[in-house]
């Protein structure tokens, strides 16, 4: 039980403790960036054991840091009672806290009679790991009022004689009660605490978490050499989201379908729409499964992304992000040799119906060739294309803001997604938002990224037209790593 001091180029010992039900679990889960870690319910004394877990150098494996996810504080009143009844005042902490591991009361081992008010066993499994631990943080659900007992848990760890940092989880709620914890922790001599959500999740937070940390230790080398790579996994996690998407965008962008001039598109139409729809939904799962949100019913919740699943050839969707599809019969599509939409329309016997059935899809009618052949191509449209880069955007800053313990599936959505369009005063899509307010697609529809562009004369680079993947990714990776660049520069969370 004797505590070993951190000594230079050991694995720091982390406790995290705190009152039943505060998060602690839910805290690791998202440091560890493992939604199966532990076992996450809204109700108290889930976490009976305590829980070890390990971060690790992602180049070397060197541990840097053991977690102790430890049970809930469920009665720390009481304890303070019986050690104040049962412990001389004049002893020091370790010793009053080692006095009552001896005492019969710390010994149940019958989880049944946790209820028992006499039965402090779970408070002995967090104060034998504390004893063991270089140091702890204590995690603080920020919606709850200043409360005796959490004064009682502080008194009771502070007797441990190591460094000990308040957490304040679920920052983001309304009913946080942070300044009122800061005034009490304060008066405990805890001047340093942090923010760190584990539903609203931010990179920064879990840097100044490990920050502060630091700066509590003598030796600080694995807390320091934890944050420099966890910021280089971070920034690569970022790279590697761009290049999917980049990927998933020239491939797209290629697809091409030919059909004879008197053919009736609609069934080609509606086959590369259903392909395009598939694509969309195997990118959005490789983004889920880079960072480690696994689409599995073993998790807390798998994701439902409702927001991202809605049909993307849908022009009242396209409306709803401010984009302009062509004018006339065919709104959102270009299509046939030379003819304008809707004699188009006429001619086929679709008229207006087209834009809802076959927006989306645009022909190539600038190949002289292709119009003596009486050949048409049928490539998917701008429109459609800003439509799913300003999608697949927001769904990657959605997870880049996103807790692991999050077990909603509306916890998605992070706090500062588009929730109104840009519109000018005549109530049309301002394209030419100022800066303060980002327009809502990545691009205009009709300036599209030159990697797009190149792109439709390629259709070898589109598995969707060739049926051949990996010939076809190896093609275009050169070109998805440039638009990936790009991409990175119409991010638009703050």
């Amino acid at each position: 039980m004797t505590k070993k001091t951190i000594a230079s180029g050991e694995a720091l010992k982390l406790a995290v403790v705190g009152h039943t039900n505060t998060g602690k679990t839910s805290i690791l889960r998202t440091l560890l960036r493992d939604v199966y870690f532990g076992e996450v319910k809204n109700e108290a004394a889930t976490t009976r054991h305590v829980e070890q877990a390990r971060l690790t150098d992602s180049q070397t494996g060197e541990v840097l840091v053991a977690l102790y996810d430890t049970p809930g504080l469920e009665d720390a009143s009481g304890l303070m009672d019986w050690l104040e009844d049962n412990t001389a005042s004049r002893r020091d902490g370790i010793e009053r806290l080692q006095q009552f591991l001896a005492a019969d009361i710390a010994q149940s081992i019958d989880s049944s009679r946790v209820s028992d008010s006499y039965d402090y066993s779970q408070e002995a499994k967090v104060i034998r790991k504390l004893l063991a631990s270089d140091m702890a943080i204590y995690v603080v659900d920020a919606r709850e009022p200043v409360l005796g007992k959490y004064k009682d848990e502080l008194a009771i760890l502070s007797w441990a004689a190591i460094p000990v940092m308040p957490v304040f989880n679920f920052t983001d709620s309304q009913n946080a009660n942070i300044d009122d914890w800061q005034t009490m922790l304060a008066r405990r001599n805890l001047h340093i605490s942090t923010r760190f959500d584990s539903v609203a999740f931010e990179f920064e937070d879990e840097m100044r978490l490990w920050q502060n940390l630091a700066t509590m230790l003598t030796h600080s080398e694995m807390l320091e050499k934890l944050m420099a790579r966890r910021t280089e996994d971070w920034a690569q996690l970022y790279d590697e989201a761009n290049i999917i998407i980049a990927d998933f965008l020239i491939n797209v962008a290629a697809f091409v379908r030919e059909i004879s001039e008197d053919d009736d598109p609609m069934p080609v139409l509606e086959q590369m729409q259903e392909a395009v729809r598939q694509s969309e939904r195997a990118m959005q799962h490789n983004l889920l499964n880079l960072y480690k949100f696994y689409d599995n019913a073993v998790a807390a919740t798998p994701l439902e992304l409702q927001a991202y699943q809605q049909d993307p050839f849908d022009p009242e969707l396209l409306k709803s992000y401010g984009i302009r599809t062509t004018s006339g019969a065919a709104a959102g599509a270009l299509l046939g040799l030379g003819i304008d939409a809707a004699a188009l329309g006429t001619t086929l016997g679709l008229g207006a119906a087209i834009g809802g059935i076959a927006g989306g899809l645009l022909s190539n009618t600038s190949s002289i060739a292709d119009r003596i052949t009486g050949v048409k191509r049928l490539y998917i449209d701008p429109a459609t294309l800003t439509l799913l880069a300003t999608r697949a955007i927001d769904l990657l800053t959605a997870l880049r803001h996103r807790g692991h313990a999050a077990t909603d599936a509306t916890q998605l959505l992070y706090k500062g997604e588009k929730n109104s369009l840009d519109t000018s005063s005549d109530g049309s899509y301002d394209n030419n938002a100022d800066e303060d307010n980002n327009p809502i697609t990545v691009w205009p529809a009709n300036k599209l990224p030159s990697e797009l562009k190149k792109a439709r004369g390629k259709p070898q680079w589109s598995s969707l037209s060739s049926g051949k993947s990996e010939q076809a990714q190896l093609l275009r990776a050169d070109m998805a790593w440039s638009l990936s660049g790009k991409l990175q520069s119409y991010k638009r969370e703050s």
